[in-house]
């Protein structure tokens, strides 16, 4: 095949440095997921849709088939980070991300739980949040080592 395609979907979640409230401002908080979703863009990673709450992120993407999401994570939360460091004095985040595989029959029930980011935390912290995805993906942690 001359062709290279890629149909590879991805939910990544990260935090806020030691889960501080940075992005309590509702206004602010739909501007940096804007701004996060036209760099996953142009990172050839577009996004599906980008939401969450105060102290944290989801992303729905599509990974560019030239991209890991290594370097997609790293390079996005790095470009978001400066943005977000100019306008919230303190600001960075988590060193870490979870990074989750989502079938195509699966986008839209993603898409919608990350829509209902406020709905769902009003009932559950993002530590139990995360923990959830991570049991729900078959992935082993070490409670040590997953919070920054």
């Amino acid at each position: 095949m001359p062709q290279s395609l890629s149909a590879v979907f991805v939910h990544l979640v990260f935090s806020t440095k030691d889960r501080r409230p940075f992005l309590k401002e509702k206004s602010l908080r739909e501007e940096a997921h804007a701004y996060i979703g036209a760099v996953s863009g142009r990172l050839d990673c577009p996004s599906m849709i980008v939401g969450g709450v105060e102290d944290h992120v989801h992303i729905l993407a599509q990974l560019g088939r030239s991209r890991s999401q290594a370097d997609w994570a790293k390079e996005l939360k790095r470009v978001s980070s400066l943005w977000l460091g100019e306008k919230i004095p303190g600001f960075h985040w988590q060193s870490g991300y979870g990074v989750f595989s989502v079938g195509t029959a699966e986008i839209e029930a993603v898409r919608r739980y990350v829509e209902n980011q406020e709905e769902h935390h009003r009932r559950y912290s993002f530590q139990d949040e995360l923990r959830s995805l991570l049991k729900e993906h078959g992935r082993a942690w070490d409670e040590r080592y997953l919070w920054d």
